[in-house]
């Protein structure tokens, strides 16, 4: 693993949601070599535990927490045993999602507000989970994981475009009211990352070539990309950058 070494990452404990596998398993791996305090979580359990146990050479080995994001009750729980583990939280990945497709015909009220929750409502609620802590830190980083799935108006999944879009309203609100303890909130925004489940279901000959004609970059987008901006934006670095979409995918948008 290879990139900018952040000093202020080092010790700081930082959460990211749907860790195990993906996007959220580059930044599992990335914080933990910066030498954070990780803790993860996400309803992959075995995936989850195998990433811990390879990262047990860090200089603080990450701590997995089995957790279904949707169980929003449940979720000041969770936090609570992440922060027991590795300490107050100062920064927090929202990287949990998915993105089932699905029809606009065989959309129902309760398989549009199953979307929600696990593309949108966790991300507020676990937010609001770490503001205590990070208001007795002096301050903290809020990253909320978007996509450029709806700026492309792509369709075939409108539960989870809709919530995407709606991530950088939550961003941008959360800014404003947060600023004041000198907590920043922005919005990481993927293009489409070659990870092992969009191989395997989408990534076809055609998505090639959708790639070349929409990338300005005629390069796929590996998770570890979007790993290096979330570093950055965790840092002391982005100290002044807050209420703000970066958006890594190749110049697609």
């Amino acid at each position: 693993m290879t990139g900018t070494i952040y000093p202020s990452l080092r010790d700081r404990t930082v959460l990211i949601t749907g860790g195990s596998t993906g996007i959220g398993a580059s930044l599992v791996e990335h914080f933990a070599r910066a030498g954070s305090r990780v803790g993860f979580c996400d309803i992959d359990a075995a995936n989850g535990e195998k990433l811990a146990a390879s990262l047990a050479d860090a200089a603080h080995k990450p701590a997995f927490v089995p957790f279904d994001l949707t169980d929003a009750d449940a979720i000041p729980a969770m936090v609570a045993t992440v922060r027991q583990r590795r300490g107050p939280i100062s920064i927090l990945l929202n990287n949990a999602a998915n993105d089932m497709r699905h029809a606009i015909e065989a959309t129902t009220p309760a398989s549009w507000d199953a979307g929600v929750a696990v593309n949108l409502k966790h991300q507020f609620f676990v937010a609001q989970a770490v503001v205590d802590d990070m208001k007795q830190l002096g301050g903290g980083s809020i990253v909320n994981f978007g996509s450029v799935s709806w700026k492309l108006k792509q369709g075939g999944m409108p539960v989870y475009t809709t919530s995407k879009a709606a991530v950088e309203g939550l961003t941008r609100s959360l800014a404003r009211d947060l600023g004041p303890f000198n907590i920043r909130v922005n919005t990481l925004v993927p293009g489409w990352v070659m990870t092992e489940r969009q191989l395997k279901l989408w990534f076809d000959d055609k998505g090639r070539e959708d790639v070349k004609r929409g990338q300005c970059i005629d390069q796929l987008l590996q998770p570890e990309d979007i790993a290096r901006m979330a570093l950055f934006l965790a840092a002391d670095d982005s100290a002044m950058c807050t209420a703000q979409n970066f958006v890594v995918d190749g110049g697609w948008t």
